[in-house]
């Protein structure tokens, strides 16, 4: 099982792999303002948020990000301690996507 913080090339690579599940629990009014393509959007403040991520494929490989890596990062712990086996979160979130230059769609 694996389970880290990935810095934004690392994550990058993985993405363009296309072998993992994208998740952004940001709001969704974040998510609208831009995200990776391809990506779910899961309300990490939504009360059913952990209900909602317990519902997913757990032997799925994940990519998780937020905005700057922090609520994401406590998904990865969660999804974890849920049983999923292969996790890796967006280190500095979507705004360090950003800050590289790499795309969004909206």
């Amino acid at each position: 099982m694996t389970h880290q913080d990935v810095d934004t090339p690392s994550f990058k690579n993985l993405y363009d792999g296309n072998s993992y599940f994208i998740l952004d629990v940001r709001t969704p009014e974040e998510f609208i303002t831009g995200h990776l393509k391809g990506a779910e959007n899961i309300n990490f403040y939504e009360e059913e948020f952990e209900e909602k991520i317990s519902s997913l494929d757990k032997r799925k490989k994940y990519l998780v990000y937020c905005r700057s890596g922090g609520r994401s990062r406590q998904a990865m712990f969660l999804m974890r301690d849920l049983g999923f086996e292969e996790v890796c979160n967006l280190s500095g979130g979507i705004l360090s996507w950003g800050e590289h230059g790499y795309e969004l769609e909206n």
